[in-house]
């Protein structure tokens, strides 16, 4: 029987901050039953309250919380008011080894009173004050600067209906939405209708109406999105708003990736999913590297995972008629192209990051003015310009609160401005490493010796799928691109133990006399086969000469 609003109730007395939150309340579905639950800064803490001796206590830790959320009984007879908190802790997995985030639900009825709004108030507090606590305890990696997503964050997702396997969007409402309902992140869902509509969307678009840009689909949305943003007259301001991924594809490069830089233990498929789901909800944001690639007709691209050339690129394109069985649409297309092994003639050279430790089969360094074998391969200080911009100076993320959270005692350093240059009122994204395909290459440049290949793989994220951790190091904000190519002469078996032993992250450690694995800031390749693809992010673009450089912390991304 509930106490009128009159009646002193102890429990009442109790409800309140005395070094922390403390407060006794009814299970949901008993009213006999009543826990003890105190809140501190870093735990919610439950204790069933009984007379017999040994009462357990649960502790769930708020770096692991969601939200939380307050409301009405269900009924206008119940006078009694509800508050759920929503977590996703570590818990082993039911049918296999390891550990995962498994959603768990806690939720109590507030009966202090017969006054229904007086106990909704009290419900309210409690839901507030978990709330505001789990924000400030979200997963934080040693010497990694974060800036948070405004709250509530405005957030567009962006579903592309027919990646992988078709399901981008079933997986959508039926994993992340509830979840960002818990969280109380407030979205627009907006599903691609074509190729290029999230581009041209975001291009044209009021990006002060959003927070954030999320993309539930494989890695080829992310890349329009980053483009459109980059082709914008505003560029310099529209690539800091913060970009999600949530994996919806076949590969889902970069949200292994994202995964995997949260330091959380492994996870594929829905559990995947919900991971990237979590840091969303938790709205963490650091700085995310780029890549500008250029091409022989001038076109300029922006790369966020990776360039291709050789076998990781004919796989990629010939296994899109296996796309409806999902991420195994990879291991059908390298059988098949083991089978029939191809090998490419061209010319690579590169630029090599300072102090980077190199692994492999060493390269000839050269200079410039003493070679006669570099061909074409070339190189300059001066600048490529993009033909699309407009002056937009502030290099302020308004999307982005102004605190800045570094979980370090060493304080990062600041990143750098993207070097720009105007012309006729208008700014372009300066590449001054590299130069025309028609200029010689600077000195401090590696040429590696005209030869066959089987493949080149740039690559600046740790990922290349879901199961191929093809850069065991990289970070994806760590200024570096991740060179590895493999010469011809790699036997069809030795080359299947590279890819096999690449699903651990260890093919680098395998000895292989034909692979070749750099850090660099710039590269330059030159196709001499006339045929064979290309591909930038997972995407085909022209064959022929191409050259790329870093760009380190020019966007911003939403992670752990």
């Amino acid at each position: 029987m509930e106490k009128a609003a009159s009646d002193a109730d102890p429990s009442r007395q109790r409800n309140g901050f005395v070094g922390a939150l403390y407060g006794e309340f009814t299970d949901t579905l008993d009213d006999g039953v009543r826990y003890s639950v105190s809140l501190t800064e870093s735990a919610l803490t439950i204790q069933k309250i009984s007379a017999l001796p040994g009462r357990t206590k649960v502790v769930f830790n708020l770096s692991d919380c969601v939200g939380c959320r307050a409301r009405r009984g269900p009924d206008s007879a119940d006078v009694g008011a509800y508050f759920t908190a929503y977590f996703y802790p570590f818990k082993r997995r039911w049918m296999s080894a390891g550990m995962t985030r498994q959603r768990v639900e806690q939720c109590f009825r507030v009966a202090l009173v017969q006054d229904p709004l007086v106990n909704l108030q009290e419900a309210e507090r409690w839901a507030r004050a978990i709330r505001d606590a789990s924000v400030l305890q979200a997963p934080r990696r040693d010497g990694v600067v974060y800036t948070e997503l405004q709250r509530p964050c405005r957030t567009m997702i962006l579903v592309n209906p027919h990646s992988g396997r078709g399901q981008a969007l079933q997986l959508f409402t039926g994993h992340i939405q509830g979840m960002l309902t818990e969280a109380s992140v407030p979205y627009t869902l907006v599903i691609t209708e074509h190729q290029n509509h999230a581009r041209e969307l975001v291009k044209k678009a009021d990006l002060s109406q959003w927070d954030a840009l999320v993309i539930m689909s494989g890695d080829g949305l992310l890349y329009e999105v980053i483009n459109g943003l980059m082709e914008r007259e505003d560029w310099q301001e529209a690539i800091q708003t913060p970009l999600g991924i949530l994996p919806g594809g076949s590969g889902n490069a970069l949200a292994a990736s994202v995964h995997h830089y949260s330091q959380s233990p492994p996870a594929w498929n829905e559990e995947l999913l919900l991971s990237c789901g979590f840091m969303l909800c938790k709205g963490l944001v650091c700085s995310l590297d780029l890549v500008s690639i250029h091409l022989a007709s001038r076109q300029r691209l922006f790369s966020f995972l990776s360039l291709a050339w050789g076998f990781v690129a004919d796989v990629d394109i010939e296994s899109e008629k296996y796309r409806h069985v999902g991420a195994i649409r990879f291991l059908m297309g390298t059988l098949v192209r083991l089978a029939s092994l191809r090998v490419y003639q061209g010319r690579l050279a590169y630029l090599p990051a300072k102090d980077a430790t190199k692994k492999g089969k060493a390269s000839t360094k050269v200079n410039c003015s003493n070679t006669t074998q570099q061909g074409s391969l070339c190189s300059s200080l001066s600048c490529s310009l993009v033909p699309n911009t407009s002056p937009k100076q502030s290099q302020k993320c308004t999307n982005l609160n102004s605190n800045t959270i570094t979980n370090s005692s060493n304080q990062a350093a600041t990143k750098k401005r993207p070097e720009v240059q105007s012309d006729a009122g208008t700014e372009a994204l300066v590449d001054s490493l590299l130069p025309g395909l028609d200029q010689p290459i600077p000195e401090g440049w590696t040429v590696v010796k005209e030869q066959d290949f089987v493949l080149v793989l740039a690559v600046y994220q740790s990922h290349l799928a879901e199961d191929l951790w093809a850069a065991p190091s990289a970070m994806g904000n760590d200024g570096l691109i991740h060179l590895i190519y493999v010469t011809a002469g790699i036997s069809r078996p030795a080359l299947l133990r590279l890819f096999l032993a690449m699903e651990k992250g260890t093919h680098l450690e395998c000895g292989c006399p034909h692979l070749v694995y750099q850090k660099v800031r710039a590269l330059r390749l030159e196709p001499i086969s006339a045929q064979g693809m290309i591909t930038v992010d997972g995407e085909m673009v022209e064959y022929g000469p191409v050259q790329a450089q870093i760009h380190p912390g020019l966007a911003r991304l939403i992670s752990g």
